[in-house]
């Protein structure tokens, strides 16, 4: 008796995993929370040690507050597109590629944008 509740338990267990992976609304919460933290550290420390090399003064940090206010939009429109979904259209397999497309660009984004502005503060620093 105590194998079977355990492989009950174990099935059960293993049906709600399945079916919060494939929550896109769960899912995209989560990697949009992520992927904030993410940009906001490789902000913190990449972007503005470039700034701050090049200008001793606050700019560095308005310059950090400024960008980081600038990407909770462009996080938000992403998780707005998934969270109006139905429950049923939550758990439909169907949306698999454009939940891909989408979390690509949300962590191209959080990723590549620091450094290109980092390269971008890099450059002008080179040309002053």
């Amino acid at each position: 008796m105590g194998d079977y509740s355990r492989q009950e338990t174990d099935a059960k267990v293993g049906t709600a995993a399945q079916t919060r992976e494939k929550d896109w609304r769960k899912a995209i919460s989560d990697h949009v929370a992520y992927a904030l933290l993410v940009y906001t550290g490789l902000h913190i420390f990449v972007t503005v040690k470039a700034i701050s090399e090049g200008f001793p003064s606050l700019l560095p940090y308005f310059a950090l507050v400024v960008l980081i206010a600038a990407i909770i939009p462009a996080c938000r429109w992403f998780e707005r597109r998934w969270t109006d979904l139905s429950d049923d259209q939550a758990t439909d397999p169907a949306y698999a590629d454009a939940f891909r497309r989408d979390i690509i660009a949300l962590w191209f984004l959080a990723i590549g944008l620091p450094i290109a502005l980092t390269a971008f503060f890099k450059a002008i620093f080179a040309l002053a």
